[in-house]
């Protein structure tokens, strides 16, 4: 078979396999550490707080974790401190002349925006983790063990174990990155969310099984059927292009160019791929972080917005998705920049002149196609508030499209495409037969 021929040949490629089982060793640390408790935490008191992450928000939270938050872990409060930091210095590098010029200097620009991430993650840690702590004296309350919150030692030490470990998550992806495959801080979320699948499964599958008047077995596979279709549909939008014409010159007479060969600039539909997504989501959560984790100890304006079966919350989070979108794909695709690298390379786009109209020809053709692209994001990223409509049990719900759904795309994909690359450049066979190929996040084939 293929698919297992395939198997023997990344095994060959040693830096490839190196790669693959560091990834590996990480992901068994991410989650071993995630069964790790807070010291001075009784694992057997945690009931209530598991029955407070059952639903709502705050299960999608508890999945980006990988069950850590529930568990009380010192990898609770996850990679999203480290995202959301990495938003609000990706917005000052637009709006500030400092980060401005920062992103301008390179790579060592590049290094310094990435201590200040760090830092600023920092200090939402040390905001976030005295307010996990006062929610989970509150679950463990109900067991009957309570914790002594307050300015006292197990609350000191407590923090600073909790900022450490959503640290050591974020040290965990960039090594992913930087010797694994894929996008470490995206993986660790993927992590998260396929440990979750199993248990959201079966707990479909008993859930309509032991349904009265029968037929919960049929409801299941057509629930499965649709799940199926919705992923289809999702691979479409993050594969999807549109190609524009380049006729490149091979000799120069005056103001006529002849000859030339044609190709295409290959243009994604969805080009941010999955990174809006990851963006809206970590906005979403800032109410539960400014509440303490306590939804019912707010009013309902706030509740509302953190309901995520709710219309004002998805409402947000697809208006969210869309702007991200557009944000995300003005940083990756930098039309003025492809006008001039096609001009130095006697390119240009049939009917357009060089230059600035081609940079602007450029830009409307992503805008155009970066609105149905991000809407139809948007409608995928809010299908799980429909799947709960019509009974599809929370857990499952999560997969009926949505963020899990869509990050799982993303991901997968952009990890798939970077081994096909290291596949065909040591001239190996992919993943599919020759002229269909993965395409990444760059929108170019993987050749």
């Amino acid at each position: 078979m293929r698919f297992i021929e395939t198997i023997k040949n990344i095994w060959k490629i040693e830096d490839l396999r190196s790669r693959l089982l560091t990834t590996l060793l990480f992901v068994l640390v991410y989650r071993f550490g995630s069964y790790v408790v807070i010291p001075g935490i009784d694992p057997t008191a945690l009931s209530a707080l598991h029955s407070q992450t059952a639903g709502g928000l705050m299960a999608l939270l508890d999945m980006f974790s990988g069950g850590a938050f529930s568990n009380a872990s010192i990898f609770a409060l996850g990679i999203m401190p480290y995202i959301s930091a990495s938003i609000v210095i990706q917005l000052l590098s637009i709006a500030v002349p400092y980060f401005q010029k920062m992103q301008k200097e390179g790579e060592s620009g590049r290094q310094k925006m990435n201590q200040i991430t760090r830092y600023l993650t920092v200090l939402i840690l040390l905001f976030q983790g005295p307010s996990y702590l006062v929610n989970l004296s509150v679950q463990m309350a109900q067991a009957g063990q309570p914790l002594a919150v307050g300015l006292n030692w197990f609350t000191i030490s407590s923090t600073i174990l909790l900022c450490a470990g959503s640290m050591f998550v974020m040290w965990l992806g960039e090594r992913i990155t930087d010797r694994g495959i894929g996008n470490g801080i995206s993986f660790i979320i993927l992590i998260g969310i396929i440990a979750r699948l199993p248990g959201a499964l079966i707990q479909e599958f008993s859930s309509r099984l032991n349904e009265n008047g029968g037929g919960g077995l049929m409801v299941f596979i057509l629930e499965i059927v649709v799940l199926l279709f919705v992923l289809a549909f999702a691979i479409m939008l993050t594969q999807g292009t549109r190609r524009i014409p380049v006729q490149y010159a091979k000799r120069i007479q005056g103001n006529k160019q002849y000859g030339g060969v044609r190709q295409y600039i290959p243009l994604k539909v969805n080009a941010a791929n999955v990174m809006p997504i990851i963006f809206a989501q970590a906005i979403m959560f800032i109410p539960i972080a400014v509440v303490g984790f306590r939804a019912s100890e707010v009013g309902p304006v706030a509740q509302a917005f953190m309901d995520n079966n709710g219309f004002w919350y998805n409402l947000i989070f697809a208006l969210l998705i869309i702007a991200f979108t557009y944000f995300y794909t003005a940083i990756i695709i930098n039309p003025v920049q492809m006008a001039e690298n096609l001009k130095l390379n006697n390119g240009f786009i049939p009917g357009v002149k060089p230059g600035k109209k081609t940079a602007e020809y450029i830009d409307t053709i992503m805008s155009r196609i970066t609105l149905p692209g991000s809407v139809l994001l948007a409608i995928i990223a809010i299908l799980p508030a429909f799947a709960r409509f019509f009974g599809v049990t929370m857990g499952f719900a999560q997969f009926f499209g949505g963020t899990s759904l869509l990050i799982m795309v993303g991901v997968i994909l952009d990890t798939l495409q970077q081994i096909e690359s290291h596949l065909l450049m040591r001239h190996y066979d992919g993943f599919f037969e020759s002229g269909m190929r993965i395409k990444g996040r760059s929108g170019a084939m993987a050749y």
